[in-house]
């Protein structure tokens, strides 16, 4: 219980949509003044800053505006113009952001500057439950936080890992959800769910370890012909192409989901670089090609045993 109670409290605090969040009241005023945000959030803007350069700003929490702009905010997506597109572009970026550690403050360069941590925030929210239940004296857990991200504490009573499996996506267009079913037991529950992914890409085994998975289904729209999916890329400002799925193993549930984020958005050009960001780190990432899906993964066996 104190572990959700902690998820809900971090819900309240980080989110965009909640108007009476931390991150909403410093959406709307640091383009005016500093604001003095919480110890917690300003170290979480810092690493999110740090995670942004890391990643050539395939990763990047000042995507809000962006968005807005192609039509996913509040709705199911729209073709700017090109003004509109030029326009949010003007406004992304985590050099318009600006952090004092003096003072815990945080003030944007310029008016419209919005943050979004949906890029971070359920890892985050993930890897903080963890800590609950690892100071509780809690040895072996999963916690699995919807089709994005999870993370293992020890390992199963019978087993020398956790497994959890990644559905083989269809294809860039009509992808199902991940399918991130913990396998290490046969409950009639992970029976169900194994089977509601008959066609499995990988198990991946998981001890202190964390899963977070990145695709490009979800929000979208056809028009001429062409789908355009809610994952944008803030250095072009257009969503992003070919890259369908990408998934990163670390310890911190707070850096897999940022970073499988980016690895999305860099596709194969940014691959090499983000499997080398830290060590252990494993990568996979699905694209697509005239010829059907293409994988590339860096230290995991594509297996589903």
């Amino acid at each position: 219980e104190e572990a959700l109670n902690e998820v809900e409290r971090l819900e309240a605090q980080l989110s965009l949509y909640r108007p009476g969040s931390e991150i909403s009241q410093l959406n709307a005023c640091a383009a005016q003044q500093p604001v003095r945000v919480s110890p917690e959030l300003f170290s979480l803007l810092k690493s999110a800053k740090q995670l942004s350069n890391e990643t050539d700003g395939a990763f990047d929490i000042t995507i809000a505006p962006l968005v807005r702009c192609w039509g996913f905010m509040n709705g199911s997506g729209k073709i700017p113009d090109a003004d509109e597109l030029a326009e949010a572009r003007n406004k992304i970026g985590m050099k318009l952001v600006h952090l004092n550690e003096s003072d815990f403050t945080v003030r944007f360069e310029r008016p419209g500057v919005m943050l979004d941590l949906g890029a971070i925030g359920k890892g985050y929210a993930v890897e903080k439950a963890a800590e609950i239940l690892r100071e509780a004296g809690v040895t072996s857990a999963l916690i699995h936080g919807g089709t994005s991200t999870v993370h293992a504490i020890g390992q199963p009573p019978d087993a020398e890992y956790w497994k959890v499996a990644i559905e083989t996506p269809e294809s860039s267009a009509g992808v199902s959800p991940a399918c991130l079913s913990d396998l290490s037991s046969e409950s009639s529950e992970s029976v169900r769910r194994r089977d509601a992914c008959a066609t499995l890409l990988t198990s991946i085994p998981l001890r202190d370890e964390s899963l977070s998975v990145s695709a490009v289904w979800g929000k979208s729209f056809e028009s001429n012909g062409k789908n355009f999916g809610h994952v944008l890329d803030p250095r072009s400002g257009n969503p992003v192409q070919n890259s369908v799925l990408a998934a990163v193993v670390l310890p911190s549930a707070t850096e897999t989901d940022a970073l499988s984020t980016a690895l999305l958005v860099g596709g194969k050009t940014g691959h090499e670089k983000i499997s080398q960001l830290r060590p252990g780190i494993k990568t996979l990432l699905i694209t697509e090609s005239e010829n059907g899906l293409v994988t590339d993964a860096h230290g995991l066996d594509l297996s589903c045993e």
